[in-house]
């Protein structure tokens, strides 16, 4: 992960701890792929997909949320649900978008 990339995951944890998010884990990684952070909100597992980009030039952070993506994510997830014993838990995916100028934006429940 670059140096900016970390940056914008950092300002993110921050800010989702402040909404009263809790930390389990970060940076988990499985032979399917790694979730950015892993999250509590109450009794739901959150599963965060940190995006950051610069510029716009070549699209934007929800645009690199693509398919193949959103595949990774969801397998990474399933994969740490069963590897925690967790199978049957209640868990949503969140996205937060870092822009260049420090903007984030939270998408709830992204993947539906």
């Amino acid at each position: 992960m670059n140096n900016s990339g970390r940056e914008a995951e950092d300002r993110a944890l921050r800010w989702l701890q402040r909404q009263g998010l809790t930390l389990v884990e970060r940076n988990w990684r499985c032979q399917g792929g790694e979730l950015d952070l892993v999250m509590r909100d109450a009794g739901v597992w959150v599963f965060v997909e940190v995006r950051h980009r610069a510029s716009e030039r070549f699209g934007g952070a929800a645009e690199s949320l693509t398919p193949a993506k959103q595949r990774r994510l969801r397998l990474a997830a399933a994969t740490y649900l069963h590897v925690k014993g967790l199978d049957d838990a209640r868990c949503r995916f969140d996205a937060v978008l870092s822009r260049g100028d420090g903007r984030l934006d939270w998408m709830k429940n992204f993947l539906a």
